[in-house]
């Protein structure tokens, strides 16, 4: 039951009210049926919404492109292990295989390839920081892979609120993403 579900819906209680609402980074279908009511109704009557980054901007996309990198001149063949490299670069090859047959008839019907989808993924890997990396590499299932297309929780709430004419914003920037993220050392990835 819908009235009968947690909420990750936090109330500042002040007039107009405020709200907190934590999301998570998966294809909204996925969990768009188990937000309470009580969140969807807060989302449609704010007027102002601000999200943890702003993943409509084309500089937050390009700087989350960029900070991904590794220095220059450094590839991951430099900084990885010989062996994890090429453990790395054959499991890739196996996902490039399989992506044909992991990808939706619904998928090919809105003109998505195998091949687009493999290169928007992991397109440039070996010059991504090996944390980076992890993180693509985890996301390179059939199930993700399936899902491909269909944005995330946050990007569809930051797309309705631009629909909706909701004044919107960030928390955070990217370099506060990144840097953490970019700051762990080889044994902590």
């Amino acid at each position: 039951q819908q009235n009968e579900l947690n909420s990750f819906l936090w109330t500042i209680k002040r007039d107009p009210p405020s709200y907190f609402f934590g999301t998570i980074h998966v294809p909204y279908t996925r969990v768009w049926d188990f937000i309470p009511e009580n969140s969807k109704e807060a989302f449609q009557q704010s007027h102002i919404v601000y999200f943890e980054l702003d993943l409509t901007d084309p500089y937050t996309i390009s700087a989350l492109t960029s900070c991904q990198l590794l220095p220059q001149g450094k590839n991951l063949q430099d900084v990885l292990p010989r062996d994890i490299y090429r453990r790395l670069k054959r499991h890739l090859e196996y996902v490039k295989l399989m992506m044909p047959s992991w990808m939706t008839p619904d998928q090919r019907g809105k003109g998505l390839y195998a091949d687009y989808l493999f290169n928007a993924i992991a397109g440039n890997w070996e010059r991504k920081r090996p944390v980076w990396v992890m993180l693509m590499v985890n996301s390179l299932t059939e199930v993700d892979i399936k899902s491909r297309g269909v944005p995330v929780l946050d990007l569809f709430l930051a797309q309705e609120a631009e629909r909706l004419r909701k004044q919107t914003g960030a928390v955070e920037k990217v370099e506060e993403q990144c840097h953490p993220l970019n700051g762990l050392n080889f044994s902590q990835v």
